[in-house]
């Protein structure tokens, strides 16, 4: 079963999508970035928010740029974590929130 979105997954998505782009954004990271990823599988919704934090940071609220970072991800989500700046340290995707300026118009 898919793990779902935690709530901080969730408000991330809110900050840079617009609401009629929120529930198939959502349903992506669900479905095409989640415990789906190699080696990911036994991950919940909690200690998948580094890659799907990633994912969204990297899509700066535009959907193309989205489903690039998905791609990514899904080829080698090393490589994601590095360009989201995330690679090197495991706690750093806790202290990113997307600025107002970020939010793009899908």
């Amino acid at each position: 079963m898919p793990a779902k979105l935690s709530y901080e997954t969730e408000r991330r998505v809110a900050a840079l999508f617009p609401p009629d782009l929120r529930s198939e954004v959502s349903e992506l990271l669900i479905h095409e970035c989640g415990n789906n990823l190699p080696f990911l599988q036994k991950l919940d919704e909690f200690q998948l928010e580094r890659f799907r934090f990633a994912v969204l940071k990297l899509s700066d609220g535009e959907r193309g740029k989205l489903h690039q970072a998905i791609r990514l991800a899904q080829t080698d989500w090393r490589d994601l974590l590095m360009a989201a700046g995330f690679g090197e340290n495991l706690e750093a995707h806790k202290s990113w929130f997307p600025s107002e300026a970020a939010r793009g118009d899908g």
